[in-house]
């Protein structure tokens, strides 16, 4: 049997499909796979190293008639292409798509030569890609139950997995965990992360809140800034006083995850499900651009009060200082917010997507 998984750009897209086929080789060493992604995410070589990976060269294509989206244009013709090539080639008996238009030749030309697809989509509002895929995919699976409600197919058609997570997830002793970063266990821990580039805002309006907080004893950061932010962070905790460990980047987040007591961060899909999945309470500033995509992600655990969401544009000094002030004199508050995410988690994501997917051949 050969699975083909095909996937857009962002690393929302990639880590679940790499979880996905981490998963299928587990449990089926025998099955030939394919990893599929567009040029322009080629930086992820490093992290799909251990799959055979193709390329394709389809472009974002945006609304305005100019000359970068003629290339765009272009490169999504040629990418049909390079789509059909690769289909030919591989002969897959199932393709698995994981959202981003760069999913949409491969998997309508897989449609149009009768071979299983099933896609998967990461957040609660499905993306346009997935949105159009699902009329012709044999199976959708969804990471929220709200998700639902936005596709016009027949229910049975649609199946909860929940989101796959990157594998070396894994729930560590708290005390173990900040061990590995040199912080006290004892420690109220705040982890800070900003997305993968990092966030000006989120590192800023943090810096200066703990900076005013009354008892900096109390308390400890992990703040993964992104590399433009660095040095100004690093100088910026030193003059505060604050103990803290600063990164640009973090692969060891299993550890960070399972240190903190309180999460500052984004709302992209794959930070959802990593929250729920440690079930570590959070102050959610969704990203503006993306607004009602991680809104959307973010009421999940609002709803729930297992977090609190702020708008970005509200994003103000004085009124995390409060929060956090609150949360670090009152740390049962933490406790509560922790206990509200039982009966919402789908702990076997990767496992659930390989059994659906194989299911269908």
């Amino acid at each position: 049997m050969r699975v083909l998984a095909v996937t857009g750009a962002s690393g929302g897209h990639i880590f679940p499909a790499l979880s996905f086929l981490d998963a299928l080789k587990d449990k089926h060493k025998e099955i030939g796979t394919l990893l599929v992604l567009p040029k322009r995410s080629i930086k992820a070589q490093d992290i799909a190293a251990s799959y055979e990976v193709k390329y394709l060269s389809t472009s974002t294509i945006g609304l305005s008639f100019n000359f970068k989206n003629l290339i765009a244009i272009f490169n999504f013709l040629k990418g049909i292409f390079e789509s059909l090539f690769i289909l030919v080639e591989f002969k897959p008996d199932i393709v698995v798509g994981f959202g981003g238009i760069d999913s949409i030749p491969l998997l309508l030309l897989a449609w149009a030569l009768r071979i299983k697809t099933l896609i998967h989509e990461q957040n609660v509002i499905p993306g346009r890609a997935n949105r159009l895929l699902a009329k012709f995919a044999d199976k959708t699976a969804i990471s929220f139950p709200e998700t639902r409600n936005y596709y016009k197919i027949p229910q049975e058609r649609i199946v909860l997995t929940g989101n796959p997570l990157r594998r070396g997830l894994k729930k560590i002793d708290k005390a173990e965990a900040l061990s590995f970063f040199g912080l006290n266990s004892d420690k109220f821990t705040i982890l800070v992360m900003g997305g993968s580039q990092g966030s000006r805002r989120i590192n800023r309006a943090l810096l200066r809140a703990v900076s005013l907080m009354p008892d900096k004893s109390k308390f400890q950061v992990i703040h993964i800034a992104g590399e433009n932010e660095f040095g100004l962070l690093n100088q910026g905790y030193k003059d505060s006083l604050v103990k803290f460990k600063l990164f640009t980047f973090l692969n060891q987040m299993q550890y960070a995850y399972s240190g903190a007591d309180l999460a500052i961060c984004r709302a992209g899909a794959t930070t959802i499900s990593e929250l729920i999945f440690y079930r570590l309470p959070a102050i959610i500033i969704p990203y503006p651009f993306a607004y009602k995509h991680q809104l959307s992600n973010a009421k999940v655990l609002e709803r729930m009060q297992s977090a609190l969401v702020i708008d970005d544009s509200e994003l103000d000094t004085v009124i995390l200082n409060m929060i956090l002030d609150e949360i670090v004199k009152n740390p049962k508050k933490i406790d509560v917010m922790r206990s509200r995410f039982r009966g919402i988690l789908k702990t076997e994501a990767s496992n659930l997507l390989v059994d659906e997917a194989l299911s269908l051949v």
